[in-house]
C-alpha cells in the first residue's frame, strides 16, 4: 500500500511539474540546457518538506539524463549540468551543489557537498586574460555505489564504490573502492575491507 501511494505521489508530482518542464524546454532552446536547468533548479530548491522532495524528483526525472524515481534531493540543492545522472536510492542532502556528476546507486551526500564538473572547470594557464574568459574542461565525476560523502566536502575527482569520505575533505585525485578517506587534500586513512576482515566478516 505504501509503495502504491509513493508511486501515485510521484506521478502527481510529474503532472504538477509539466508547466515547469515546458518552460525549461523553451529556455533550453534560447539559453542552452545547462543554463535553463540551473535557473529551474534554483527555484525548485526553495520548496520545503516532502512535497518539495517529490516536485524536485519529478522535474529532475523529466530533465536530467537520468534521475531515479527513488532518489531524494533535499532543500537548497542546486544542479547546473543537464547531463548529470542520479541512480536509485541516492540521497542528496540540503544545500549541495551538483555539476557534471554520476551518483551511483545508494550514494549518500551529506549537507553542503559540492561536486563541480571536475577540477578544471576554469582555464588558468594564461596570465594575459582574465580567468573568466579562459575555457575550462568540464569532466564527469563518478561517485560509486554505496559511497557516503561527509558534510562540506568538495569532490573534484572520482570516488570508488562503498567508500566513506570525511566531512570537510577535498577530493583532488581518484579514490578507490572500500576506503575511508579524509583531509585536504583527501587521503586514504584505511581500508573498509581490512576492518571487516578484522571482525571476521567475509569479504
Amino acid at each position: 500500500m505504501r509503495e502504491t501511494l509513493k508511486t501515485f505521489a510521484f506521478w502527481l508530482a510529474v503532472v504538477a511539474m509539466l508547466p515547469a518542464w515546458l518552460s525549461f524546454q523553451v529556455r533550453r532552446r534560447l539559453l542552452g540546457g545547462d543554463r535553463a536547468l540551473h535557473g529551474s533548479s534554483q527555484a525548485l530548491s526553495l520548496l520545503p518538506g516532502l512535497s518539495g522532495q517529490y516536485l524536485r524528483r519529478a522535474f529532475l526525472w523529466l530533465t536530467l539524463d537520468a534521475c531515479a524515481t527513488s532518489a531524494t534531493v533535499e532543500f537548497g540543492t542546486v544542479l547546473s549540468q543537464r547531463h548529470a545522472r542520479i541512480d536509485e536510492n541516492v540521497y542528496v542532502g540540503p544545500h549541495c551543489h551538483l555539476g557534471l556528476v554520476h551518483l551511483g546507486r545508494d550514494v549518500l551526500l551529506a549537507a553542503g557537498v559540492h561536486v563541480p564538473s571536475g577540477g578544471a572547470t576554469h582555464g588558468t594557464a594564461r596570465t594575459d586574460r582574465p580567468i573568466r574568459e579562459q575555457d575550462g574542461t568540464p569532466a564527469m565525476i563518478h561517485i560509486g555505489e554505496g559511497t557516503w560523502i561527509g558534510s562540506a566536502t568538495v569532490v573534484l575527482a572520482d570516488v570508488g564504490r562503498h567508500s566513506v569520505i570525511g566531512a570537510g575533505a577535498v577530493v583532488t585525485h581518484p579514490l578507490p573502492d572500500f576506503v575511508v578517506a579524509a583531509g585536504v587534500p583527501a587521503r586514504v586513512i584505511r581500508s573498509r575491507r581490512a576492518a571487516e576482515e578484522y571482525q571476521g566478516v567475509a569479504v
